[in-house]
């Protein structure tokens, strides 16, 4: 039997070693670009992932805001609407009255005084004072009375100053009345008919202090239309 020596044992087990050093060296060499490359995929694949996600959510939010503004968009075409309506409404019920006054206008001689009053005011002035509002209550108290009715206002002023502000005058005193009569006695704005006179029907002559202060007045009639119904109180001009 021969001995293989053990120099040549050692230098064969040394060479099947480095052998193997070197193919694990070579798949390493071979495997390693295909790993990257796995990993390149793997973040490629978890960032689109990502993305869709955000996409998703960002779709989603944009379906729930164009609901959210088709919803408001629906109300305020509800709103619109029911505004329009309403305005159509105003619309018809002015024409209404306006085509009542006018025919009540149109018929005017049909009128007849129920009661008339004067309020006067201060120079260049056109709030009322007490004794005026007592005497439009005195006026206001004969309304349930009087039938297809409609209440006359004339504004008036004495002849100092300029023509026009005289006339703006006038119907600020008229509008004083008008606003006494709607907030306290819910007189309709289609049962009174405004005229502002400034300067041009004086009552009495402007010559005179007096004179002027019996035109700075806002001359209120209750006038009735109903023909052959006895009114509960006879005319009367309070001055």
């Amino acid at each position: 039997m021969k001995r293989v020596p053990v120099i040549g044992v050692l230098a064969l087990a040394s060479l099947a070693l480095c052998a193997g050093c070197a193919t694990k060296k070579e798949v390493t060499r071979e495997t390693t670009p295909i790993t990257n490359k796995v990993n390149e995929l793997d973040d490629l694949t978890a960032q689109t992932t990502r993305n869709i996600r955000s996409l998703d959510t960002r779709t989603q939010q944009g379906i729930q805001d164009a609901k959210t503004k088709a919803g408001e968009a629906d109300q305020h075409a509800l709103a619109a609407g029911q505004q329009a309506d309403q305005a159509q409404q105003l619309a018809s019920t002015a024409l209404n009255s306006t085509n009542a006054l006018a025919e009540r206008v149109a018929n005017f001689d049909n009128y007849k005084p129920v009661t008339e009053i004067a309020v006067h005011f201060a120079f260049d002035k056109a709030e009322l004072t007490r004794k005026d509002k007592q005497q439009l209550d005195q006026l206001a108290e004969q309304i349930p009375n009087a039938k297809g009715y409609i209440v006359q206002i004339e504004g008036n002023t004495d002849s100092v100053g300029d023509a026009q502000y005289n006339y703006e005058l006038s119907q600020r005193r008229a509008s004083s009345v008008i606003q006494y009569l709607a907030h306290k006695y819910n007189v309709p704005p289609h049962k009174i008919y405004v005229i502002g006179l400034g300067k041009d029907r004086p009552e009495a002559k402007n010559t005179t202090a007096q004179g002027r202060a019996e035109n700075r007045r806002v001359d209120v009639r209750l006038m009735s239309n109903v023909v052959g119904e006895t009114q509960t109180s006879s005319p009367m001009a309070v001055r």
